[in-house]
Formats: structure tokens, C-alpha cells, sequence
């Protein structure tokens, strides 16, 4: 049951993280015509998941509790792309190049086909 208390809190943290920053720099940059906040938030959260868990392979740094709370809640609740991200390079780094670029496309083409079948079923059932 802590598992699941240390995820919600982290998650809970990063969500609120993510609308504050993303909202400052979509802000800061003027700009109507495109989201600079997600793209913020998303590059910040792969430099933050890249460094903690290389710290943690390397020196160890966290226990599982701290990264439950770390990685699955407070990078989980900023943004899921830097899982993603971390995924594919751990693909990488085990030479799995051709399960990378799938893993990529995968996510992006099917992810965009199902934002697409959530806007239709959207208009047909709420007419």
C-alpha cells in the first residue's frame, strides 16, 4: 500500500509541476501557434530521468522506495514522454537499434491514430 501512496504523491507533485511550468514557458514565449510548454516539459523530463537514473545505475543513488516516488510518480506525473524516451535508449544502449525505432514509430503513429479515433468517436456518440 506505501508503493501506491508514494506513486500518487509523486504523480500528484510532477502533475502540478508540469501545469506550472508548461504554463510559464508557453507564457514566456508568446506564442499561439505552438505548444513550447509541452515541448519544454517533455525535454526537461528526459534530462531529468537520463540523469537520476544513470546516477542511480551508477552510484546506487536511490532506494526503491525513492524511485517509485521519483521516477514512476514525480517524472510519471511531469511527463510520460521520458519514460518513453528512457525506454528507447535503454533499447539503444542494448544494441536493439531496429526495437527502438519501433518502439518510437509505434508510439507515435499509433498514439496520433488514437488522438484521430477519439475525435470521431467523439463526434458520432455526442451528436
Amino acid at each position: 500500500m506505501m508503493r501506491f501512496f508514494l506513486i500518487g504523491m509523486g504523480g500528484g507533485l510532477g502533475a502540478i509541476l508540469r501545469y506550472l511550468i508548461s504554463g510559464w514557458v508557453q507564457t514566456w514565449s508568446k506564442s499561439i501557434g505552438f505548444p513550447y510548454g509541452t515541448l519544454a516539459v517533455n525535454l526537461m523530463g528526459c534530462l531529468l530521468i537520463g540523469l537520476l537514473s544513470g546516477l542511480a545505475e551508477s552510484r546506487g543513488l536511490f532506494g526503491p522506495e525513492a524511485r517509485l516516488f521519483i521516477m514512476v510518480g514525480l517524472l510519471g506525473g511531469f511527463t510520460t514522454f521520458s519514460a518513453l524516451g528512457n525506454e528507447t535508449f535503454n533499447l539503444i544502449l542494448s544494441r536493439e537499434g531496429l526495437l527502438a525505432f519501433l518502439n518510437l514509430a509505434t508510439h507515435i503513429i499509433f498514439g496520433l491514430g488514437m488522438v484521430w479515433a477519439g475525435r470521431i468517436l467523439a463526434t458520432i456518440l455526442w451528436r
